[in-house]
C-alpha cells in the first residue's frame, strides 16, 4: 500500500472512530456530555469541539487555504453529541477529500501552519497528516476513557483494519459511504 493510500485508509477509520465514539456518546443528556469529567479538557464536550477545531485548522492548511482564519474565528462549541457527530462527519468527509487528492509528490511538499504569535517553519504535508491523525487518536482516547464514567458502555474502536472483525464494522462502513476493506 502507498503512503497515499494508508492515508485514506487513516481517514476512513478516522470517521468511523468519530461516528462510533459520538454515536455512543448521543445516549448522554447535553448536560452529562458537557459535564465535568477527568482528562486533558474538563469534558466530552469540549474534548469534542477541541478535536474538530484542530482538524480544521490542519485540513485547512494541507488544501492550501486560509487556516491562520480559524484563529480569528470563534470556537466551534456544540452543545451535545448528535449536533457535534454530524458537524465532525462533515470535517470527516472533508479530511477524506483531502487526502484522496494526495499523491506522493503531494505528500512530500511543504505546509505552511500559520500561527498568530509566530511562524513556524514548514512541515511536510504527510507529517502534518500524521499529526492530525495522532491528535485524533490521542483526544478520542480521552473521550473513550471519560465515557466509562458514564452509564454510557464506550464502544469499540480497534476493529477497524482487521479482515476477520469486517463484519463488526460492516454496517457502520456503509452507513458512512465507506469501503469495506
Amino acid at each position: 500500500m502507498s503512503l497515499a493510500a494508508h492515508l485514506v485508509a487513516m481517514a476512513h477509520n478516522n470517521a468511523w472512530s468519530n461516528h462510533r465514539l459520538l454515536g455512543a456518546c448521543e445516549a448522554l443528556s447535553p448536560e452529562a456530555f458537557a459535564a465535568p469529567r477527568v482528562g486533558f479538557f474538563p469534558s466530552l464536550r469540549a474534548t469534542f469541539n477541541h478535536i474538530l477545531w484542530v482538524d480544521q485548522y490542519y485540513i485547512d492548511a494541507v488544501a492550501g487555504l486560509d487556516a491562520l482564519k480559524r484563529y480569528n474565528g470563534p470556537d466551534p462549541d456544540f452543545p451535545d453529541a448528535r449536533s457535534m457527530r454530524e458537524a465532525q462527519a462533515a470535517s470527516d468527509r472533508r479530511l477524506i477529500e483531502v487526502c484522496e487528492r494526495q499523491t506522493d509528490e503531494s505528500l512530500a511538499r511543504d505546509c505552511l501552519l500559520p500561527r498568530p504569535n509566530r511562524t513556524p517553519p514548514p512541515t511536510r504535508t504527510d507529517f502534518v497528516l500524521a499529526h492530525l491523525f495522532q491528535h485524533q487518536i490521542h483526544h478520542r482516547g480521552q473521550a473513550h476513557a471519560m465515557l466509562s464514567s458514564t452509564t454510557v458502555e464506550p464502544p469499540q474502536l480497534d476493529e477497524f483494519f482487521l479482515a476477520g472483525e469486517e463484519a463488526l464494522r460492516r454496517d457502520e462502513l456503509r452507513a458512512l459511504g465507506l469501503p469495506l476493506r
